[in-house]
C-alpha cells in the first residue's frame, strides 16, 4: 500500500481495479488544513488521462504489473504475435497497443511486454535496432540543394532521414525512442 506522501511522477497505482501511472505531480501545503497532492493520472490500458487531488490520509494499492521478455514472430491482419521466451506461449497485441513500435519490429526481435495480470497492455523495445535500408535515392557529391540528409526506407517500410552517404542494402542503427538514424552497422 502507498500513502499519499509516496506519490511521485512515474509511480504505478491501482484505481478501480485498473492500472494508472502518475504523469505529473504537484505537492501543495495551504496555510491551514491538510497537504494536497495534485496528480495527473493516465490509464495504462485505455490511455485516458485525468487530474485528481488527494489528501495526506488517502492510500493506494500498488498496480500488479509484470514485464516479460518476448520475441516478435509475425503480423497477422491487425495483430502482432509475440512468443514468451520462458514458456513459449503466444501473446497477441493489437496495432493500437503496438503503436509506433511497429516501425522497428523485425523477425525474432526480443522486446519486453508489460502485463497487468494476464492481460498484455504495452510493449518496450530495445533502445537501438539494426535495420537494412531497402530504398535510397542516389546522391551526387556536391549536391547542396538536398541538404545534409536524404530520406531512406528500411525493411519495416519506415522512412527516416539519414546522411547522404548511406546506400541501399546497408545496415543502420536506429534509436527506437526518437526514430532517428544513429550510425552505420560496422562489419
Amino acid at each position: 500500500m502507498y500513502n499519499a506522501s509516496d506519490l511521485r511522477k512515474g509511480l504505478k497505482i491501482l484505481i478501480d481495479n485498473e492500472p494508472y501511472i502518475i504523469t505529473d505531480f504537484q505537492f501543495t501545503k495551504p496555510g491551514k488544513g491538510q497537504a494536497l497532492y495534485r496528480c495527473r493520472l493516465k490509464n495504462m490500458i485505455t490511455g485516458i488521462t485525468f487530474e485528481r487531488t488527494y489528501r495526506s490520509v488517502d492510500s493506494f494499492e500498488q498496480a500488479s504489473l509484470e514485464q516479460r521478455v518476448t520475441q516478435y514472430l509475425y503480423k497477422q491482419e491487425n495483430e502482432f504475435c509475440f512468443m514468451d521466451v520462458e514458456n513459449y506461449n503466444q501473446v497477441f497485441l493489437s496495432a493500437e497497443q503496438v503503436g509506433d513500435a511497429k516501425n522497428f519490429l523485425t523477425d525474432n526481435l526480443e522486446v519486453e511486454i508489460l502485463f497487468f495480470g494476464e492481460r498484455a497492455i504495452g510493449i518496450t523495445l530495445p533502445n537501438f535496432v539494426n535495420l537494412t535500408v531497402t530504398h535510397s535515392e542516389p546522391w551526387a557529391k556536391g549536391d547542396s540543394v538536398a541538404g545534409d540528409s536524404k530520406p531512406v526506407t528500411v525493411e519495416t517500410d519506415y522512412v527516416l532521414r539519414v546522411p547522404p552517404f548511406i546506400q541501399e542494402n546497408e545496415k543502420i542503427v536506429i534509436d527506437t525512442r526518437t526514430g532517428e538514424y544513429v550510425t552505420r552497422v560496422k562489419g
